[in-house]
């Protein structure tokens, strides 16, 4: 018997009756990108069984093949976390010093 797989989004949107090959959650309904954007973090993943969270998550992409959406997905490094917070930082204090980063 094949397990069904459940993704609960952050916004407790779900998108259920998934099928698992690989590192791809396949649907036989249709699945919109939009419905993931800035949706991921925090992200389950449950078979009914175990549940699996993912703190912070992107999506990959969704690809149709034969009338199937294969959706993948990928864990954000803590590495890439604080590489965006720096980058955060410094365009904050740019834009409170009125400094044109592009000048440089």
């Amino acid at each position: 018997m094949n397990k069904k797989y459940t993704i609960t989004l952050a916004d407790g949107t779900t998108i259920d009756d998934l099928a698992l090959n690989g590192t791809n959650y396949i649907s036989k309904k249709p699945v919109s990108s939009d419905v993931f954007a800035g949706n991921c973090s925090p992200m389950m993943i449950s078979d009914g069984e175990n549940e699996e969270l993912h703190e912070n998550a992107e999506l990959v992409q969704i690809a149709k093949y034969d009338g199937e959406y294969w959706i993948a997905f990928r864990d954000v490094s803590k590495q890439e976390l604080k590489e965006a917070k720096i980058r955060s930082d410094i365009d904050y204090i740019a834009m409170m010093t009125e400094t044109d980063l592009e000048e440089v």
